[in-house]
């Protein structure tokens, strides 16, 4: 009895070594298996190129994430990476966008920058006094933009930003609008025409009290032909002064932007006596009030001194030559002016 005991302990004893070990075996395994990805999510990614660049479309998959990565130019294994971005729990905060990586980022920092949105933006620049046509140059010219409206009429265009029937002209706000790679330029005009009409909207709301001003259109137009016509920018409100006194007293605005607006491509710099003649909507030589529609975009500060005009009775002003204008409440003070700015008497 005692012998045959002793050999099932020494059997038993052998087994639980032997699992032992197993265990201790596997442990190793798992830890160095721990070892090599914690190692790999720190070791710099293998590219292609010293730069590889991606557009993540909404909603892609992170598998579909993963292997457009290695597609455009990131040398290692889709599936590795696929398995980093489910293991880390943050595979659905992956943000559509641009990216772009360079030579030396991790796997970890990859996903950091997509989680965090951390895109390669373009820019376009719209400036003030820009008219619709030089606009829609700029979108042409602008870097990875799509060109989404390039052939639409300006109704197709104001339709699709939910203002069918409006003008077109004027309806954006100048300004630096950062976009990602590969988006369409409507997403742009889209963002442009708001800021406008938030900008407008709060500048006509806040507006001075009795100004011969019907609607936020025509403030608009009427901060258009202030944009053009000024040339230093503490003139601005006296500018804006000159136009409502006449649009008060029913004077026409003869203001030369505005026919030169009408002539349109027609214009070749040089604005002639049977120019201001000619009659068109936008002359105001030969009608009176305002144009039926801006022409150009106008920075917020016209449009705050078209709505809060300098407290001033001037009717004209020429310039000075330097930029600046010289204003007068009558017409023989402005002819005085005329003949020592213009004419050199």
């Amino acid at each position: 009895m005692g012998a045959k005991g002793r050999g099932r302990r020494g059997h038993g004893a052998g087994l639980l070594t032997w699992i032992v070990a197993l265990l201790l075996l596997t442990l190793l395994l798992a830890g160095g298996a721990a070892a090599a990805a914690w190692w790999w999510l720190q070791a710099p990614m293998q590219l292609r190129n010293p730069t590889v660049e991606l557009s993540i479309e909404a909603g892609s998959s992170p598998r579909e994430v993963a292997q457009a990565w290695a597609q455009a130019g990131v040398a290692e294994d889709p599936r590795l990476l696929y398995q980093w971005f489910r293991w880390s729990g943050q595979a659905r905060q992956i943000r559509a966008g641009s990216y772009e990586i360079h030579q030396g980022a991790t796997p970890r920092e990859l996903l950091a920058k997509m989680v965090r949105g951390d895109e390669v933006l373009e820019q376009l620049r719209l400036i003030e006094g820009w008219n619709l046509r030089q606009l829609r140059a700029a979108l042409a010219r602008a870097p990875s933009l799509k060109q989404q409206t390039a052939g639409w009429t300006e109704a197709e265009l104001m339709a699709a930003l939910g203002a069918p029937g409006q003008a077109a002209e004027g309806r954006f706000f100048p300004d630096t609008y950062a976009y990602s790679r590969g988006v369409s330029d409507l997403t742009v005009l889209k963002r442009a025409y708001a800021a406008m009409q938030r900008r407008l909207d709060s500048a006509w709301a806040g507006r001075s009290e009795g100004l011969p001003l019907k609607s936020p259109e025509e403030a608009l137009i009427l901060a258009s032909i202030v944009e053009k016509e000024t040339g230093a920018p503490a003139d601005r409100q006296l500018v804006a002064a000159d136009f409502i006194n006449r649009l008060r007293i029913g004077m026409p605005l003869q203001t030369d932007p505005t026919v030169i607006y009408g002539l349109g491509e027609k214009f070749d710099g040089n604005l002639r006596k049977r120019d201001l003649q000619t009659d068109t909507p936008f002359n105001t030589y030969t009608r009176g009030g305002l144009p039926p529609t801006p022409i150009a975009m106008p920075g917020v500060a016209s449009l705050q001194a078209a709505l809060h005009p300098a407290p001033s009775r001037v009717l004209y002003f020429v310039a000075r030559g330097d930029g600046s204008s010289e204003f007068s409440e009558d017409l023989a003070a402005h002819n005085r002016a005329v003949n020592k700015y213009q004419r050199g008497r």
